[in-house]
């Protein structure tokens, strides 16, 4: 299974969602997305939904002069979830990091100032919460942004993701209440190899989907 982009890919994964909501397991929905890949699908999804859709702005930490290379990610006002096993290998500790962890933490403000302006954060308390990406490769943002959500006491965590490596997946249904996803290859190397188009979604690009949908 391959998708021509994010879009068609939001379509076929809002399919899934809207059987799951007509079986009643996503009650009082709100979609949230993980920016900037996310937004494209979620939008998609919020309006088969008919549910509200905003962002969950996440970054990975990435190691000092490899910063390709993940080794954590943190979401909200949450502290940075670590590899352990990526710090052992690369000989780090969490101080090593602390100069790239205050960098991510600038730009996910930045970041969240953008994208919600004056508009408060959504009230998540007792709705289902779906979180929507383009793709689950390792899940370390992922993780990093269901436990973000779940200090937020909301009923229920979804995961939808288009794509997904087993094993990310496998990691992510110990983390949220259901991981709806449409394919899961075996041969997972990386989520833009499954898509047609993966240009880099914008700043611009975001806001334009939140304005639509809120509009």
């Amino acid at each position: 299974m391959r998708f021509r982009d994010r879009r068609q890919a939001g379509r076929e994964l809002a399919g899934r969602l809207r059987t799951r909501q007509d079986e009643g397991a996503l009650p009082d929905p709100v979609v949230l997305a993980l920016p900037r890949g996310g937004v494209a699908v979620a939008q998609e999804v919020a309006r088969a939904l008919d549910a509200p859709l905003d962002v969950l702005v996440v970054r990975k930490v990435g190691a000092p002069h490899h910063e390709e290379f993940g080794v954590g990610a943190m979401a909200g006002d949450g502290v940075p979830l670590f590899d352990a096993d990526a710090l052992r290998r690369l000989g780090l500790d969490e101080a090593d990091l602390a100069p790239v962890v205050e960098r991510e933490r600038g730009e996910l403000r930045r970041r969240e100032r953008l994208y919600r302006a004056d508009r408060p954060a959504p009230d998540l308390r007792g709705r289902t919460v779906i979180v929507v990406d383009d793709g689950l490769a390792t899940g370390s943002t992922a993780r990093a942004a269901l436990r973000s959500l779940r200090r937020q006491e909301p009923a229920r965590v979804v995961l939808a993701v288009p794509v997904c490596a087993p094993e990310g997946a496998r990691l992510m249904r110990a983390e949220a209440d259901e991981v709806v996803c449409l394919h899961e290859p075996a041969a997972f190397m990386a989520v833009g190899q499954w898509y047609d188009d993966f240009g880099q979604l914008t700043d611009e690009d975001v806001l334009a989907a939140l304005h639509q949908r809120q509009g």
